[in-house]
């Protein structure tokens, strides 16, 4: 094994159960600062090129599986044998039916000796992950501190440690637990994993926390929606301020989360979800976030079919109609251009997207910003493909080009990019169908390649 650095003594390498602990002790209640990375063991990952995933997607596992087979056939073997066996074969990330066979034909204490020694003192995310995996199989209630904190690194173990903490008993507040401490796919994972478990105890948290905002929520903001049963609380929306904010924010992901997840147009409830919501929403304190939400969702019902979010014409009219009042009141109004004159990213979107149909009374005529990609540190500089038709910023096709290499990156087998108006939302098109349709998905792409997004007047600054 090679040394790695880390958190335990200089020169020795870290088990990656005690790095994750020790930096959650840093901040208990939160996230760990980039999901724990860079691992200990990232030098010695970074330098490989593989091992690449079979082809076959039946025989991912198996290679690894006969590495467990042959170790629990041999009586006096001893688990820290296996602490390098597996750097070299592929290993998933996700249950596997060879793993699993594996640990549930050997003596079952033997097996969970083993993925506990693994969890707890492997120092190569290889071992640690097959560790993890025995654990999820034949684990008892007894290894949940173990399954948890190895799970807050959640993009690497999210998957596992969801999948472990679902079968076992009381497992719903262990997953409550880890949920509010990872994002990304980690919090996919587990949230998906709650909505599976339909357990009361989860039901109020998944109402009004289970999504942070991230691009990635839309995956399973509609199963949240349906798992909780929303359209039965609706009436809690009255006097329940942060099930208003969570509501808005998963009709937000389900309007633009084709390809991903349940979109307004197919959730049976979207009518009466939507009514609640703008008829709730008014009645709190307007912010930056509160006021964009409510123009996000004013702005898809104004440039998209009724049907495409989930209600008629007359449904669709009415929620627009309570919506800009609520925009449009002297309150948020004034909100929304403290937030423009603040510089706010979001309130410079909607002030530089008005249409004949989308007109907000926070924002008087003004010239719009021209949004550009720059990369710190060096003279490139690239127009966002949001505004590429306007300003003075000329067409160019090698944006078009980058943006789609960007998103292939970011999603994968994209086949398409339609080059949009300022006065939508971009629209991708993949394999799958569509993929996102928002700017802050260009702006995720962007971001993988160490890009950020300015306008032209801040560069001139």
């Amino acid at each position: 094994m090679s040394e790695t650095t880390g958190t335990g003594l200089p020169g020795s390498p870290t088990a990656l159960f005690d790095h994750a602990l020790r930096l959650h002790q840093l901040a208990p209640k939160v996230p760990l600062p980039r999901d724990g990375e860079p691992y200990p063991d990232g030098a010695l990952h970074d330098r490989r090129q593989g091992p690449e995933r079979p082809a076959d997607r039946h025989s991912v596992g198996k290679a690894a599986a006969l590495i467990l087979e042959a170790h629990f056939a041999q009586v006096s073997a001893l688990p820290r044998e296996l602490a390098g066996a597996f750097h070299d074969v592929h290993i998933p990330i996700h249950s596997n039916k060879h793993i699993t066979a594996v640990a549930e034909r050997a003596d079952r204490e033997r097996v969970r000796r083993t993925g506990r020694w693994l969890v707890r003192h492997g120092t190569d995310r290889c071992s640690v992950t097959v560790g993890l995996a025995l654990i999820a199989s034949v684990g008892t209630v007894d290894d949940i501190p173990l399954i948890r904190t190895i799970g807050l690194l959640s993009n690497h173990f999210g998957a596992l440690a969801a999948h472990a903490l679902e079968r076992l008993q009381g497992g719903a507040d262990a997953l409550l637990w880890l949920a509010e401490r990872v994002t990304g796919w980690g919090r996919v994972h587990v949230v998906e994993a709650l909505c599976r478990l339909d357990s009361p105890t989860a039901r109020p948290w998944l109402l009004r926390r289970a999504c942070d905002g991230d691009f990635l929520n839309g995956y399973f903001a509609g199963k949240v929606a349906t798992a909780a049963r929303l359209h039965e609380v609706l009436a809690d929306l009255a006097t329940d301020s942060e099930m208003v904010d969570h509501t808005g924010l998963l009709l937000q992901l389900m309007s633009d989360c084709g390809g991903m997840g349940l979109t307004l147009a197919r959730y049976p409830h979207s009518a009466a979800v939507l009514e609640a919501h703008a008829r709730h929403v008014g009645a709190l304190s307007p912010t930056i976030e509160r006021y964009y939400g409510v123009a996000w969702l004013t702005h898809f019902l104004t440039t998209r079919s009724p049907e495409t979010a989930g209600c008629t014409t007359d449904q669709r009219e009415a929620l627009r109609a309570t919506y800009l009042s609520v925009l449009d009141g002297e309150k948020w109004s004034r909100t929304a251009r403290a937030g423009l004159a603040a510089g706010d990213r979001r309130m410079r979107w909607l002030a530089d997207h008005r249409t004949p149909r989308f007109r907000l009374r926070a924002f008087p005529d003004r010239t719009p910003d021209v949004e550009v990609w720059r990369r710190p540190g060096t003279g490139a500089v690239r127009p966002c493909l949001r505004h590429r038709r306007t300003g003075p910023v000329p067409k160019c096709r090698g944006v078009e080009q980058w943006c789609t290499k960007g998103a292939d990156r970011a999603v994968g087998a994209l086949r398409g990019v339609r080059a949009p108006c300022c006065a939508g939302p971009v629209t991708w098109g993949s394999s799958r169908g569509p993929v996102a349709g928002c700017p802050a998905f260009i702006r995720s792409c962007a971001d993988a390649q160490g890009w950020v997004v300015t306008t032209e007047r801040q560069l001139a600054g």
